[in-house]
């Protein structure tokens, strides 16, 4: 997919996406998007998952907002994102918060720790734990989910 960051074989995150993405994702053999965009954002795609579904793909908008983040909603996005079928082609405006939930996804799976998962990311061209920028709210809540996850994850293994 164009303008994508493919995190593993099941999970590729990207910005907005339009008919033209997806319809590649499909001959990508994709089976599923998950919207993590907001219905009260500026340009967000009223009719997407018409657009989505009518093409034969799984459809589901989970609108995150970075403000009300907490570990409540990520074990939320990460079942529904575990649940749907694979391929699946996450986004949001940009690809920060779909990269950033596919590499939550991807840390609890292998049990990775948080500085794993950074370095996975900074390897993928994804280095936004380390722009000045971030929120340390998020960053933090993160690590903490991270370190809290893939500790249960790899001990039911």
């Amino acid at each position: 997919m164009i303008n994508a960051i493919r995190i593993n074989e099941n999970l590729t995150t990207t910005g907005q996406v339009i008919p033209q993405q997806v319809k590649q994702a499909i001959q990508e053999g994709f089976k599923s998007v998950l919207n993590l965009r907001s219905p009260d954002e500026l340009g967000f795609v009223k009719d997407e998952q018409q657009v989505v579904e009518a093409l034969g793909l799984h459809y589901i908008n989970f609108p995150l907002k970075l403000e009300a983040l907490n570990e409540e909603l990520i074990t939320d996005i990460l079942t529904i994102l575990e649940q749907m079928p694979k391929p699946a082609v996450v986004h949001c405006a940009a690809g920060m918060r779909s990269t950033g939930v596919a590499l939550l996804s991807i840390a609890i799976q292998e049990g990775l720790t948080p500085e794993q998962t950074f370095s996975k990311a900074r390897n993928l061209g994804f280095g936004y734990f380390e722009h000045v920028n971030v929120n340390p709210r998020l960053k933090q809540l993160f690590v903490d989910y991270v370190n809290k996850h893939a500790k249960i994850a790899m001990h039911s293994r």
